[in-house]
């Protein structure tokens, strides 16, 4: 599917892609300053229980939602014959899914760790729900299109519903971490700081990555 203009012209995907990498290496660098400079750090285990928390946002955006728009973009990205970018992009896609799981737990044993409950806030059902659908349509997708396989015609079919629901997921997990940032925003009692405004242009980027991602997919290569 193109977007196209009345006169029949078509936007190139290559200028949102570009947007996309550049956005993504922004996020990196805010993420990185916000966790290791205004937070404590990052641990798996600590005494300070904040730098197990701090492996949360880290895992989740860097991880789980910049990899696997990278994986979706992969198509349009990588310069190679068409059973690679197949490869890439399921490679691109079980590193992120990972990188999830790694990220719930992290937030899980803080949780455990305080006696907080689990579970309570939209930001978390959504984010449950984003990993588990993304786990499903990875093994879905594996079996179907990678090993062993569904026939042909069965694959031509599947192809767009899983596009379809993969930009649908990675959507969820856009909206995930918005709201886990806006849910750390307010746990922190930020106002006007340098960590209020990291924290906000860090979700405006995350934004313009996820519809740069969508743009790139939606829009021919040249």
């Amino acid at each position: 599917m193109a977007l196209k203009r009345s006169s029949g012209y078509q936007a190139p995907a290559f200028p949102f892609t570009m947007l996309a990498h550049l956005v993504a290496l922004a996020v990196i660098a805010l993420v990185l300053v916000w966790l290791l400079h205004f937070r404590e750090g990052l641990a798996f285990r600590s005494d300070d229980k904040a730098k197990i928390f701090n492996v949360h946002p880290l895992l989740m955006l860097l991880g789980f939602v910049l990899i696997s728009g990278e994986a979706i973009m992969a198509y349009k990205t990588v310069p190679t014959i068409r059973k690679r970018q197949k490869l890439f992009h399921l490679l691109l896609h079980l590193i992120a899914f990972v990188a999830g799981v790694l990220g719930i737990y992290a937030v899980f044993k803080f949780h455990h760790d305080l006696r907080f409950p689990h579970m309570y806030s939209l930001h978390s059902w959504l984010g449950m729900s984003t990993i588990s659908l993304f786990g499903l349509q990875w093994l879905f997708s594996f079996f179907s299109f990678w090993y062993p396989r569904a026939q042909a015609s069965t694959r031509a079919r599947l192809a767009p519903w899983h596009a379809v629901f993969g930009l649908a997921i990675f959507f969820m997990a856009i909206l995930s971490a918005e709201t886990g940032l806006v849910e750390k925003f307010i746990f922190l009692g930020l106002h006007r700081s340098q960590e209020a405004l990291i924290l906000n242009f860090t979700g405006l980027l995350v934004l313009v990555f996820a519809v740069s991602v969508g743009l790139t997919v939606l829009l021919p290569s040249a």
